[in-house]
């Protein structure tokens, strides 16, 4: 896969975790386990698994190119791996290879095991990322800015808070994913999922547990309760998770690119790219990229969530549709989890702008505190109301500041005007909240 079509992804650990490669690695470290479980309690040779081991290995012996071709004729690639792994081992090892098992066996094991091993990498990511957020979140604990909504100035706030809410959704994401990472089951069913073939070799203990237990115990994976060939949850919450990971990246980047725009400029990434017409722009790449992944997520995960609606003992076309979402889904993730590292590691925050924005209303942002603070003055409520609409249309019409326009008022002779449209004296509970979030670790 070059990646010219996936740059949010390429280079990223997880592109080489979930590689043809890696897949077909995964595969063979199953078929294996498989033997090894089956020695530990009694239905194979210890050399048996041995040599088996030893031979699935070396994965470089097998030809990935030629098995993906193979696969078509069965529907799956399992099918001719288990040929090529039983020619390539003793005839009385190759009597124990993929014995008692299905093809969904082995190919949701793989990508269990697979899944397992980015998540790890996403989840250094994500540390990676809280620890930089939380660095932003307490410098700036103070530093004030416009909140806005629905696209306008509303009240003050600080950036400081905004970076404690988006480390906070990184926190949600790595909650979910450790949850998911140690949950993802090994699978175990043979044909139809009742273990039968392995119940006429003499598998004990009640519904095959110890073979199951071994199992999975071989591939790092948790034991089932029981077979879910056709019972779909631990893709559907691996889906989930990865596009909830994905999105919480995607509500960071998207607050970048707005507030990185050339007009507002408080913020910018450390490294942004260049434009291929453009020399004069500074693109904020990062941010783009994390925020299409964050957009794709959606879908893959929808269509691995339709998959739950999977016919009979194992269906067919559901578990097969699974296959390519999940890795996409895996590899946006993981880039979107390196590059929101990186975004959080290098963004630059320019207080200077965030301030001159501040003024860009004449002091219109501070309106909620002043129609409180007027009210207590003038009588109510309606009467601050209609004192404060007249100034501000004033101050607009005139170019002039919310503070000057209240000055030449009377009844507010005795009133702070300075101090009352002071932005930076109306952020609320913003740094104890601020502080709160941070308390999560």
């Amino acid at each position: 896969m070059s990646g010219l079509f996936s740059p949010g992804s390429v280079g990223s650990p997880v592109v080489e975790a979930t590689s043809d490669q890696a897949f077909l690695g995964a595969l063979l470290a199953v078929e294996s386990a498989l033997v090894r479980a089956r020695a530990a309690v009694g239905m194979a040779p210890p050399d048996a698994a041995a040599v088996v081991t030893e031979v699935a290995a070396d994965v470089g012996r097998f030809d990935t190119d030629d098995i993906a071709s193979r696969a078509r004729e069965g529907g799956n690639p399992v099918i001719p791996l288990v040929a090529a792994l039983a020619s390539a081992v003793p005839r009385e090892a190759a009597d124990h290879v993929h014995r008692g098992a299905t093809s969904q066996d082995i190919l949701d094991s793989a990508l269990m095991l697979l899944s397992a091993r980015a998540l790890d990498l996403i989840l250094t990511d994500l540390a990676r990322t809280e620890r930089a957020l939380a660095r932003l979140a307490a410098a700036h604990r103070d530093t004030v800015m416009p909140g806005r909504t629905l696209t306008q100035h509303a009240v003050p706030t600080t950036f400081g808070l905004k970076a404690a809410g988006w480390r906070s959704l990184v926190l949600d994401a790595r909650d979910r994913l450790i949850d998911v990472r140690a949950s993802l089951p090994a699978q175990l069913g043979g044909a139809a999922g009742t273990l039968a073939s392995f119940r006429t070799e003499g598998a004990y203990g009640r519904g095959g547990e110890a073979l199951t237990s071994a199992f999975a115990g071989e591939l790092g994976l948790c034991a089932p309760t029981l077979p879910w060939h056709a019972l779909r949850t631990p893709v559907a919450d691996l889906a989930s998770a990865l596009a909830l990971t994905a999105g919480a990246h995607g509500k960071m980047a998207a607050d970048v690119l707005t507030l990185s725009r050339t007009e507002i400029g408080e913020l910018s990434e450390g490294e942004s790219g260049g434009s291929s017409a453009m020399p004069h722009k500074a693109n904020p790449v990062r941010s783009t990229l994390i925020a299409a992944a964050a957009r794709r997520a959606p879908g893959l995960a929808a269509t691995l969530h339709a998959s739950l609606v999977a016919e009979d003992e194992r269906p067919a076309g559901a578990w097969h549709a699974e296959w390519e979402p999940l890795r996409d889904l895996l590899r946006l993730t993981g880039g979107a989890a390196r590059d929101g590292a990186e975004l959080a590691e290098g963004l630059r925050v320019h207080t200077d702008a965030m301030r001159a924005n501040l003024d860009r209303t004449g002091g219109a942002i501070t309106s909620e505190r002043v129609a409180a603070e007027l009210a207590r003055v003038v009588g109510g409520a309606a009467a601050a109301k209609a004192l404060l609409t007249d100034a501000a249309s004033r101050a607009r019409a005139e170019g002039r500041t919310l503070a000057s326009a209240l000055a030449e008022e009377p009844a507010l002779r005795d009133v702070d005007i300075t101090a009352l449209t002071d932005p930076t004296r109306y952020t609320g509970f913003a740094g104890d909240l601020t502080d709160r979030a941070l308390e999560r670790r």
